[in-house]
């Protein structure tokens, strides 16, 4: 196994930097240090939709005797002026809008009549249903401190600070950052193009009907699923009937678009194996590894695109996937971790056997530590058959059985890979 992943890993580097849309470097690794440009927020502003106050005009305020302020005007998101408020006045400011000149605090509506003249309330009136709202007089019946409510200038982010480091992943709240800091593109690593392909004549879509002999193609949609799982931009193009001369039209019409090929089938030793037959310079190996014992991994087109042929059997295709492309995907990014963790766990139930000289990867479902620490626990889920898709489904963790180890004893740690 280790000798297989290294030979794959090996080949591989880092995807070349490119400069994107944002939306478009969504899922990508920055390549490059961003500074704040300048103060985030750039003004002082309202944190409540309320009133601009000086505090000392309120500081005795209370229900039974409130401050009574002259309104001098309302100020909106987007206001680039705003009202001037001196001793005894107010002006009616939205969340957002710039703190105007002489007002130290932001009472909110709730705390005032809004301009009613009658108690607390809990709303102000659209400003096109009441443009009266913003003369007249208010009633304040709190007190409040300078700065509340208030989201000072640069309290976000300094002028010149590091807001994203070179490394990061971009995901929603970097992109939102990288938005709110004006940028409109960024450097950073192209998510990896990943080519999944399904191999098997008995193979039929999902919605068709599978007639005698035939079933389902479900390795193609859990290999792509799992490829965008870990980071890249996955095709799926479905199966290929067992044809060498298909097969290899197939993959060459994908190369223009794969940083990576993933077929699943085809690899073991059989007389209809067609990626052996096809793929002339892809290496087929037997690895010591239960399920996944059959593995492919080559250089193909004029631009030696990464070829990583998988077992057909789903549960073998999915834990190969997990082992081998995954960390292939994640070195083309260029961002760590790139395998799934691995944690030590008891097994309370044990493993009755395990064939020697084989690594053996039982699926399991893994319960972390409690707040008293420890161990976590892992049950396996059911058999070690690698078509049962079922248990597969059901479980959150791979429970691994050295190579010279055939069986575990009930309680005993093991290790477990995380799949989640």
């Amino acid at each position: 196994m280790a000798e297989h992943l290294d030979d794959i890993l090996g080949h591989l580097n880092p995807l070349d930097p490119i400069e994107l849309q944002l939306l478009e470097a969504q899922g990508c690794v920055l390549v490059e240090d961003i500074t704040v440009p300048s103060a985030l927020p750039p003004f002082d502003n309202s944190s409540m939709d309320g009133y601009a106050v000086r505090t000392a005009d309120i500081g005795a305020a209370t229900e039974d005797y409130p401050a009574v302020l002259t309104v001098v005007g309302d100020i909106a998101a987007g206001s680039e002026s705003a009202p001037a408020v001196g001793p005894g006045e107010a002006a009616r400011i939205m969340t957002g809008a710039p703190l105007p000149p002489g007002a130290q605090a932001v009472v909110p509506v709730e705390w005032t009549d809004g301009g009613l003249g009658e108690g607390p309330v809990t709303t102000m009136p659209a400003h096109s249903e009441a443009p009266e709202g913003a003369s007249g007089r208010v009633r304040v019946f709190r007190p409040a401190t300078t700065g509340q409510h208030v989201r000072a200038r640069g309290c976000d982010a300094a002028a010149g600070e590091l807001a994203l480091g070179a490394g990061t992943v971009l995901g929603a709240p970097q992109i939102g950052l990288l938005a709110a800091l004006g940028r409109a593109r960024v450097k950073v690593r192209p998510r990896p193009r990943v080519v999944v392909l399904s191999t098997g004549s008995e193979l039929v879509q999902p919605g068709q009907e599978a007639g005698p002999g035939r079933i389902h193609d479900s390795n193609s949609f859990q290999l792509t699923a799992a490829a965008r799982d870990a980071g890249a931009i996955a095709y799926r193009v479905g199966s290929v009937a067992d044809d060498a001369g298909t097969l290899r039209a197939t993959v060459e019409d994908q190369l223009s678009r794969a940083d990576i090929v993933v077929t699943s089938g085809g690899v073991s030793v059989g007389a209809y194996d067609v990626v052996k037959e096809a793929m002339g310079e892809v290496e087929f190996r037997k690895l010591a590894m239960q399920p996944g014992k059959p593995q492919g991994f080559g250089r193909v087109g004029p631009d030696r695109v990464p070829f990583i042929a998988l077992p057909g059997n789903p549960v073998s295709a999915y834990v190969s996937f997990e082992l081998f492309v995954r960390p292939a995907i994640r070195t083309l990014m260029g961002t760590g971790p790139v395998h799934r963790p691995l944690v030590r766990a008891r097994c309370p139930e044990g493993v009755a056997s395990s064939p020697r000289g084989r690594r053996q990867f039982l699926r399991g479902w893994y319960e972390p530590p409690g707040v008293d620490g420890g161990a976590g626990l892992v049950t396996p889920v059911g058999g070690a058959g690698s078509h049962l898709v079922k248990a597969l489904a059901h479980a959150n963790a791979l429970i691994v059985v050295p190579e010279e180890t055939t069986e575990v004893a009930a309680g005993a740690e093991v290790d477990v890979v995380l799949l989640t």
